[in-house]
């Protein structure tokens, strides 16, 4: 099959981000797109923007600034802190359509949203479900949503309120019995995911085969692991070298957690917003376990590789040590 069935260029915003960074490291890695930073002309992330990838600098309040840095690309990811206005996403989403740009990635790169209904319990559905509409009523682009579940090392380092690990404390908290399992995926098979999904061929090259044009206007799953946070607790006590004796454990219902978590968080204490959202994901429903509701993960199409729990545990359980919440560590050292 000829290079004309494989997508060329990809755009991408948020190319330093907390996953659109490993997602551009993967596309380079591959070498087979040509990648532009969509940036903000006042952006300091322009500066620190990788060898080898294009930048293209806009104005968010000018839409033919954005759709003119959009012509020509065959795909655009779109990578955000769930935080952004929603309208800019809707913004690029428009700037998009009007130039032709065949697929869209929007903002998921988390949960399960498909689930509308979780969609909403978990405050995030009311601009991802808006987005993926307005791609198809525009009828220019496809969206394709990657749904990954929760970064691994990021939710474990992030402290009690995630995954229930305080390992300055050295307790955890677990959610009902702490043996509910959820898919989860770590930084770098993220980045993967996205890059191997856009060097698919455009259409099958053999019947039956995979290919982008398969996904249009739909979610793709995949993970790096399938765990409870008992699972999680073992993998830290090897890569600590502690026993469980050693912690304090405690337990808590995950209804009653999400409940409270959520009456501060309409009260506007946005700081229980991540309490409220792991907490959801944990019920025992199983909404977390995309991979038993949605009938299998890509990970085989994409040829993504197994991994090594206990040295993606070692980065979260680094990063707790050092407080790095928001920040990048490519190793724990």
């Amino acid at each position: 099959m000829s290079s004309s069935n494989y997508i060329k260029k990809v755009a991408i915003v948020g190319a330093t981000g907390t996953v659109g960074k490993f997602i551009v490291e993967e596309l380079l890695k591959l070498g087979k797109h040509e990648v532009t930073a969509i940036t903000r002309k006042d952006s300091p992330a322009a500066s620190s923007i990788p060898a080898g990838v294009k930048v293209a600098a806009v104005d968010y309040s000018d839409e033919s600034s954005l759709v003119d840095a959009l012509k020509g690309q065959d795909a655009l990811i779109i990578t955000m802190n769930v935080q952004a206005p929603p309208e800019t996403q809707l913004q690029l989403i428009r700037a998009a359509a009007a130039a032709n740009v065949p697929y869209v990635l929007p903002n998921e790169w988390g949960c399960d949203m498909a689930d509308e209904q979780f969609g909403k319990e978990i405050f995030l559905g009311g601009s991802e479900v808006p987005a993926r509409k307005l791609v198809e009523e525009l009828g220019k682009s496809s969206w394709i949503a990657v749904v990954s579940g929760f970064w691994y090392e990021y939710s474990l380092g992030m402290g009690e309120q995630c995954y229930g690990m305080d390992v300055k404390n050295k307790t955890w908290t677990f959610f009902d019995d702490g043996e509910t399992k959820m898919n989860t995926t770590t930084w770098p098979q993220s980045g993967r995911a996205a890059a191997k999904l856009l060097s698919l061929p455009i259409e099958p090259e053999t019947p039956g085969g995979p290919s982008l044009s398969s996904f249009k206007n739909k979610f793709v799953y995949v993970s790096s692991f399938l765990l409870s946070q008992k699972d999680m607790f073992e993998s830290v006590l090897r890569v600590t070298g502690t026993k469980e004796s050693d912690w304090t454990i405690k337990y808590e219902d995950s209804v009653k957690r999400y409940e409270e978590a959520k009456k501060r968080a309409l009260s506007g204490d946005m700081t229980a917003f991540p309490k409220l959202l792991y907490s959801r994901a944990f019920y025992k429903d199983g909404v977390g376990n995309f991979e038993a509701r949605r009938g299998g993960l890509a990970n085989d199409i994409l040829g993504l590789p197994k991994e090594d729990l206990d040295e993606a545990t070692k980065i979260g359980v680094y990063r707790d040590e050092n407080g790095l919440r928001y920040k990048h560590v490519d190793a724990a050292k």
